[in-house]
């Protein structure tokens, strides 16, 4: 037992009125949405000051350019090139598998990497188109409209979802909703591009086989139905085309992974292909073996687009659809891309303005017949391992693919559908993390962890270690033992609806574990330091659990409560029925508060004793 000083004065509970609704509001207002304080950097300024400082926040250009140097430009001119390179093959076959023009793959590579090199933050994101979103926005809008029987407003509707998607991004940035992406666990990403890069690999059979009739669904069933259906459509000659593609750029990939110095071959691998191809398509397209080839390309700059955007009702459900959900995908993937890059350079990217700079990209591409754009993690692995210092590395893309719209164009006509294939399932094939799917498998599914850790939350005895002031598991340090009559808890979770029952019942249990073993208790002490906010049915679990509790002449007392969880408190009057007496600071002062109590009520005992013998 203690040594226990009637003198000592220990340090009190702040018992002050709780903070006004709109002070609370604030503070977490400020928690959620400005976590890393970007204000902090207009203290102390100048109106001039403040003012550049406004700028260069909100347009980051303005942040580099003023350092900008010829030696980071040489750096940024050899990035810009090599992913201009990858970029005309990589926008032509995304372009096919959203089922629209391929000249608006090469398009989205132009006018979104303008903007994106003035508002973007990062150094190393490269824009552009992505196959998930572009799978996705074929299956979503071709629901409504069919790309073959009314291609025309099938395009419209892309453009409309692409405007739908910048807007949707840029609000999200503005409101600084960046937490909702968090949310998309990373678990969640790997499973789903892993699925779709299957999906979209199937469904490249197509134009590896050389077949001419297939489905429109993307299930696994109907397309593997729909190859073995159609074998009679087979072309031999096709399919040794697109295997020795395919093989190539997976041995280019394997080969730059082994030597990362050689990370060019595998971004020029793409354009190699499209070349050779064009080259094999142009010297056979008189003859009976003649492969398919994606047609004219015309020459020139993104036509105007922003009178074909469509709203009308009849369609915006389709595309409301398919613009949400393909741009919550891509700011998923652009920002988680972008941060990770930054964190190989101990740097930081700011998740809401990259929001902001994704939005304006996609509104303004598709005034100018683009469709959605991100960040791929292709390109900028490729920008990244090619030495880019700023986003000047987009401007000099933009300015390739602007040289390759006036002049170039038109040489990409030649370009193979099995080219393109081989290309997509490539990419795909990169994108199956199959040792983290089985890692993934190993751990378990997190939804369900995360259900149970809700429901079932953390919790433990207390005791006291030897020769200290410390109280800890009992479990973990077999040590340590608890004060006789005292039951020390320690709750380690949030208590809420979903694991109040949970809770009363754990204590209880503790309690008549105790007991059973001989040991009566007289006090509970919850230590509530882990307990970062709590809800009426919570406060009513306690309220539930004093009640049961004096039913047993057992004294509960509070240790440590957090500030939000002793407003609501107070709030409730919980604190009025279980006493500002027993709510303590520490585990120590409360321990021994049980003590003295113990001590009076034994006094007290002995006296009436005494007197009824008298």
């Amino acid at each position: 037992m203690p040594t226990h000083n009637s003198s000592m004065n220990p340090s009190q509970v702040n018992f002050n009125s709780p903070r006004k609704f709109g002070t609370t509001l604030k503070s977490k207002c400020k928690e959620t949405f400005f976590p890393d304080d970007p204000f902090r950097q207009f203290k102390n300024e100048k109106p001039l000051g403040k003012a550049k400082k406004t700028l260069q926040y909100f347009v980051p250009i303005f942040e580099w350019l003023p350092q900008y140097n010829l030696k980071m430009f040489r750096f940024d001119l050899l990035a810009g090139i090599t992913i201009t390179t990858l970029a005309i093959p990589q926008g032509i076959s995304y372009a096919k598998l959203a089922e629209i023009p391929p000249i608006i793959g090469l398009y989205s590579s132009f006018v979104p990497a303008l903007v994106y090199a003035i508002l973007g933050s990062s150094k190393h994101v490269a824009v552009g188109t992505v196959a998930a979103c572009s799978l996705l926005i074929a299956d979503t809008i071709g629901s409504k409209v069919s790309s073959k029987d009314d291609p025309t407003l099938y395009l419209h509707l892309v453009f409309t979802a692409a405007f739908i998607t910048g807007v949707f991004q840029a609000a999200l940035g503005f409101l600084r909703l960046g937490i909702l992406v968090d949310f998309l666990s990373h678990s969640t990403i790997t499973g789903f591009m892993g699925g779709t890069a299957i999906i979209i690999c199937l469904q490249q059979l197509k134009g590896l086989l050389g077949v001419s009739h297939f489905t429109t669904k993307t299930d696994v069933v109907s397309v593997l139905h729909a190859v073995f259906k159609n074998r009679n459509e087979w072309k031999w000659e096709t399919a040794v085309v697109g295997m020795a593609f395919l093989v190539f750029l997976l041995f280019t990939r394997y080969l730059s992974q082994r030597k990362p110095k050689l990370f060019w071959v595998s971004a020029m691998a793409p354009m190699v292909v499209v070349v050779l191809g064009c080259l094999l398509a142009y010297f056979t397209r008189d003859r009976k073996y003649s492969i398919q080839t994606v047609g004219n390309l015309h020459k020139g700059l993104n036509p105007i687009s922003i009178k074909y955007l469509n709203f009308d009702a009849e369609y915006l459900p389709s595309t409301l659809k398919a613009g949400i959900i393909t741009g919550v995908i891509a700011l998923a993937e652009g920002i988680a891309i972008g941060r990770s890059f930054a964190i190989m350079n101990n740097e930081q990217v700011d998740g809401n303005k990259e929001m902001v700079a994704f939005g304006f990209m996609n509104i303004v591409g598709s005034c100018f017949s683009c469709y959605l754009t991100t960040g791929p993690f292709s390109k900028t692995a490729v920008n990244y391992n090619s030495g880019c210092k700023t986003a000047a590395s987009n401007l000099v893309m933009a300015i390739g693919m602007m040289l390759t719209l006036l002049f170039l164009a038109p040489l990409f006509s030649y370009t193979p559908l099995v080219a393109l294939s081989a290309i997509i399932m490539s990419a795909m094939l990169g994108l199956i993390k199959y040792e983290e799917a089985y890692h993934l498998f190993k751990v378990g599914l997190a939804l369900l962890r995360a259900l149970l850790y809700v429901a079932r939350p953390a919790a433990c005895k207390l005791g006291k270690l030897p020769d200290s002031t410390l109280y800890r598991d009992t479990e973990q340090y077999a040590e340590a033992s608890g004060p006789p009559g005292i039951l020390a808890i320690q709750l380690g979770s949030p208590i809420y609806y979903a694991n109040g029952n949970y809770i009363r019942e754990r204590i209880l249990r503790w309690i008549r574990n105790d007991e059973g073993n001989g040991k009566a208790v007289k006090h509970v002490l919850l230590d509530l330091t882990g307990v970062t906010s709590i809800d009426t049915t919570g406060i009513e679990t306690l309220a539930e659990v004093l009640r049961m509790l004096e039913v047993k002449h057992i004294k509960m007392k509070i240790v440590n409560p957090r500030l939000e969880v002793l407003e609501k408190m107070m709030k409730s009057k919980f604190v009025d029925k279980i006493g500002k007496e027993s709510i303590f600071l520490c585990m120590e002062d409360a321990v021994e508060a049980s003590y003295d109590f113990s001590v009076t009520t034994e006094k007290q005992g002995f006296e009436e004793q005494r007197s009824g013998v008298a």
